[in-house]
């Protein structure tokens, strides 16, 4: 499976920025002063280079919710107890969580995905099951997942992004429910990203200030328990992460290999999106940042990256809907290039 993961990273090319030249004349043809669309001009030119064509489509979107369950619930770090996972997991399905409704307000498709949830859904129609085992272990004590589990989930989010593209989709979005997931997706920045467990690690689920200095203490217990192991990329996201991280790495993995676009919902998203990147540096290119979290730490790791997220609304959420409301805007964007008339084709006077 190691050789499978190499030839996915191979099969992603840079980026060619050489024809934003030409985005940018049709955008500074449109009936409006040049620049005044701010950021939509950037995001439109950014999706037209990735998409390979000065003529960008946008109308096929989907979010994938990957859901997994997380040993070091077990630590206290999460203000809600772990069976919660599934029974959200029953929420979105029957159509009742956040994601859901945004989802729909985007025109945006969404799957549901079990990678790793500690709970069993037999016979439950519209779930996507890829379960690589029944929770991560405690990364308190142990590794999260073998090497082999990691490469598992990443293969199942490539898979999914695969035959998004076959399908016809234009632009993806991660999403992830799992309780205590802020505490493996903050352990994986502070290596993966050489940054303080105390400036990044945030109150996930709104625990108080007791449980908030003993998550930080957890999270620094983790990276010591797995110190020997955390050599690769690879390595660190086994030990240290989640299977819903891992799935959401994979996708972010597979959509750049068949050149598409992704959106990157929040806090924990980004962990899945900061080990891609680790893996490749390539994938940089495919990636929209949606939101900026309301979790501490995702201001500092948005400023390490150099990203600049779409919005900023103090979402702290998960479960993609930062991204299926970013999905609007870079849809927007699209629209406005492809449907504004031009100075030369609406005969509107241009600046003297």
């Amino acid at each position: 499976m190691l050789n499978q993961l190499q030839d996915i990273l191979d099969d992603i090319k840079q980026v060619d920025y050489s024809l934003s030249s030409k985005v940018q004349a049709r955008l500074d043809d449109l009936t409006k002063p040049q620049g005044s669309l701010g950021r939509l001009e950037e995001i439109v030119t950014k999706f037209a280079v990735v998409a390979g064509t000065d003529s960008p489509v946008l109308k096929k979107k989907k979010v994938f919710c990957f859901a997994a369950d997380h040993g070091v619930a077990e630590e206290g770090v999460s203000a809600f107890p772990a069976e919660a996972t599934s029974q959200m997991v029953y929420n979105m399905l029957n159509g009742g969580a956040a994601i859901n409704v945004l989802a729909r307000h985007a025109g945006a498709d969404l799957d549901v995905i079990d990678i790793g949830v500690n709970h069993d859904f037999p016979g439950l129609s519209g779930l996507k099951k890829r379960k690589i085992r029944k929770s991560s272990a405690n990364i308190a004590k142990a590794p999260a997942m073998s090497i082999d589990e990691a490469l598992q989930a990443i293969m199942a989010g490539v898979a999914f992004a695969k035959r998004a593209h076959g399908d016809g989709y234009h632009l993806l979005g991660t999403g992830e429910m799992g309780i205590a997931n802020t505490t493996p997706a903050t352990a994986l920045f502070a290596v993966l990203l050489d940054l303080p467990v105390e400036s990044i690690a945030g109150r996930g689920t709104g625990i108080d200030d007791k449980m908030f200095d003993h998550k930080i203490s957890i999270i620094k217990q983790a990276i010591e328990t797995n110190k020997d192991s955390l050599v690769t990329p690879l390595d660190v996201l086994a030990s240290l992460g989640g299977f819903e991280i891992a799935g959401i790495c994979g996708l972010i993995l597979g959509a750049a290999s068949a050149g598409m676009p992704v959106v990157v919902d929040g806090f924990i998203s980004s962990a899945g999106a900061v080990a891609a990147m680790n893996l490749s540096c390539k994938v940089t290119d495919y990636l929209f940042f949606s939101h900026l979290s309301n979790e501490q730490g995702h201001k500092a790791v948005m400023a390490k990256l150099g990203a600049r997220p779409i919005l900023d609304l103090d979402l702290r959420l998960g479960e993609g809907t930062g991204a299926a409301l970013a999905m609007q805007v870079i849809e927007g964007a699209v629209k406005i290039y492809n449907e504004m008339a031009t100075f030369s084709s609406a005969n509107v006077s241009e600046k003297q």
